[in-house]
């Protein structure tokens, strides 16, 4: 299972060097949704700094979305999806490595976001650990959901609109959670951070175990 999690994750990668979708299109729109928040909201009032946490998972959310339909559309040109149910891989090893590619291109996008909020928001934050292991949690749990209904959306003629009616409801634990731990981290209060992290890693576990269960059904049906 895990020998063929990482040929999946590694053909979605090259594919993804390759084409240079994510770096293009996603880091530039993911920079683009921070710009027009900090339009939005004025800056001298100080709004803008206390809302920069939600605003900061606000656009990984809108980026996840955009890489976890980039991720199910490469498979579906020239019938790959076919190809892919065909090729004798464990549904589950698919499973874990189509989450490990998302979940690769999420933290290089946060890391991206993470400077831009630095630079543009001008937002100064400690605990670093609780940051990074947020961060962990919530790629996790994103890239495990994100792969799961990805794959119940992929069938469908309006996956492109349906996705995000369906990914993002259930990601809001994640939103919540990943914004109150950043909060305690900006605020200097780490201890109050780590029960959230807690909470992102039971999310990510759950929807990992769920996904790697019932991806082959649902791959058959798509």
């Amino acid at each position: 299972m895990f020998r063929d999690a990482l040929l999946v994750a590694g053909k979605d990668l090259r594919v993804e060097a390759r084409s240079r979708v994510a770096l293009n299109q996603v880091a530039p729109f993911a920079l683009l949704v921070l710009i027009m928040f900090a339009f939005a909201l004025d800056p001298d009032s100080g709004v803008l700094s206390k809302a920069t946490p939600g605003l900061y998972w606000v656009a990984v959310l809108f980026c996840a979305v955009l890489a976890i339909q980039r991720a199910f559309a490469i498979e579906a040109a020239d019938g790959n999806r076919d190809a892919l149910r065909l090729s004798g891989l464990e549904p589950a090893g698919i499973y874990l490595g189509k989450m490990a590619a998302i979940a690769a291109q999420l933290v290089i996008l946060e890391v991206l976001l993470g400077l831009g909020v630095v630079l543009l928001y001008g937002t100064k934050t400690a605990g670093w650990a609780l940051l990074v292991c947020t961060c962990l949690a919530a790629t996790a749990g994103i890239a495990a959901a994100g792969t799961l209904y990805g794959v119940l959306a992929a069938g469908l003629r309006v996956r492109e609109t349906l996705l995000p009616l369906l990914l993002l409801p259930v990601l809001s634990p994640v939103l919540i959670g990943s914004t109150r731990a950043f909060e305690a981290a900006r605020n200097g209060t780490p201890g109050e951070g780590w029960p959230w992290v807690g909470l992102l890693a039971v999310f990510a576990l759950t929807y990992t175990i769920f996904g790697a269960f019932g991806f082959g059904p649902l791959l058959e049906e798509s």
